[in-house]
């Protein structure tokens, strides 16, 4: 059994409109998956999508309290590390630049170390008018094939790195 992320209250599965979990056995050490993951600026070596991320805060990479913003498939997004421990646990908020209904995401990912590397596991729930609009009627299962392409692109650069 592998653990999953440790949800705020208010970020519960059970209490959000959108929610999607995501993993992926990994032949690489936990490490390898952790530096690649909390080199937020330079996630797009590995996956595309995310080239548009910056950190606010002064880090050089994510770190418990770091703000970072992000344009996620068009949408400016702000940021929030709220966990961070190393080798296992990173989490963030976040909230949608311009989106006057207060719409906000939790996202975490867990890496739980294996006799062959580790597993990754990310999960995420997102709450909001914006969201519903956007992920729940206009691009239904979005979020989910958003992170299934991350985390296998995410495993294929922690396998090549440590290879």
């Amino acid at each position: 059994m592998y653990d999953k992320v440790k949800w705020p209250e208010r970020y519960h599965p059970k209490t959000s409109a959108i929610y999607a979990l995501n993993d992926i056995d990994v032949s690489a050490p936990p490490e390898m998956v952790w530096d690649l993951l909390v080199d937020a600026e330079n996630w797009s070596d590995y996956f595309p999508p995310e080239d548009q991320v910056r950190i606010l805060s002064g880090e050089r990479e994510l770190t418990l309290g770091t703000r970072y913003s992000r344009v996620t498939v068009g949408f400016p997004m702000s940021l929030q590390v709220t966990e961070c421990e190393p080798f296992s646990r990173l989490s963030w908020e976040t909230l949608v630049d311009g989106d006057e209904t207060g719409s906000r995401a939790y996202h975490g990912w867990v890496i739980t170390p294996t006799d062959d590397g580790c597993h990754l596991l990310t999960e995420e729930t997102q709450q909001g008018a914006f969201f519903l609009e956007e992920l729940g009627r206009k691009h239904p299962g979005a979020l989910y094939r958003y992170h299934q392409e991350w985390v296998e692109c995410l495993a294929r650069a922690a396998e090549a790195a440590s290879a």
